[in-house]
């Protein structure tokens, strides 16, 4: 069975929105976040305030341009993973498939200073990831037929989600990725101490 492809109406749209949210970015980071109006943002991407508003529902939306795509994408590594493979190994693969290109971006570590150095974004940030722990949480729940705020469901989704920030910083972040993904997988140990010399 084929996909069928997006409408030429929709990939308009598409197009429009991530002008928009580029325009956006660009200026946040040549500006900083308050000093730029949804006026600035619509002036830039060459559209009307009105169509800014049909795309984002306000300024925060639009420096996490991708995230209802990505909250998509996470629930469905786990309630679309291939028959047989277990939800730890499924999540491992779409953090290793999904995450390193987020944090090779050339602009990765402005667009995180951004978020920081910005109190209402860290605030959005949080709120994001509080609505990606329950979603998450939900679809491992549903997988085992147990409530949605089981702690164990709750405490895997959280760590899942605190592995692109744990391993960020990481010469090898794969790797890091990997190790941390096997500390879930088969428990935490104490660190080999080094030999005395």
């Amino acid at each position: 069975m084929t996909v069928p492809s997006a409408s030429r109406r929709d990939r308009k749209k598409a197009a429009t929105r991530q002008a928009i949210a580029d325009a956006a970015l660009q200026l946040f980071l040549e500006r900083s976040y308050d000093q730029v109006s949804i006026r600035d943002i619509a002036d830039a991407a060459d559209v009307s305030t009105a169509t800014v508003f049909k795309h984002f529902s306000g300024k925060e939306a639009l420096v996490f341009d991708q995230d209802e795509d990505r909250e998509s994408q996470l629930i469905a590594a786990v309630r679309q993973r291939p028959s047989g493979q277990n939800i730890l190994d499924a999540l491992r693969q779409h953090v290793l498939d999904t995450w390193p290109a987020i944090g090779a971006h050339p602009q990765a570590a402005e667009f995180t200073n951004l978020v920081n150095s910005t109190p209402a974004l860290r605030a959005y940030a949080e709120r994001m990831w509080t609505r990606y722990t329950d979603s998450l949480s939900a679809a491992i729940a549903d997988e085992f037929g147990v409530d949605h705020d089981n702690l164990a469901c709750v405490a895997l989704a959280r760590f899942v989600l605190e592995i692109p920030v744990l391993a960020r910083d990481r010469k090898d972040r794969r790797a890091a990725v990997e190790a941390l993904f096997d500390i879930l997988t088969h428990g935490w140990e104490p660190p080999n101490k080094p030999p005395a010399l």
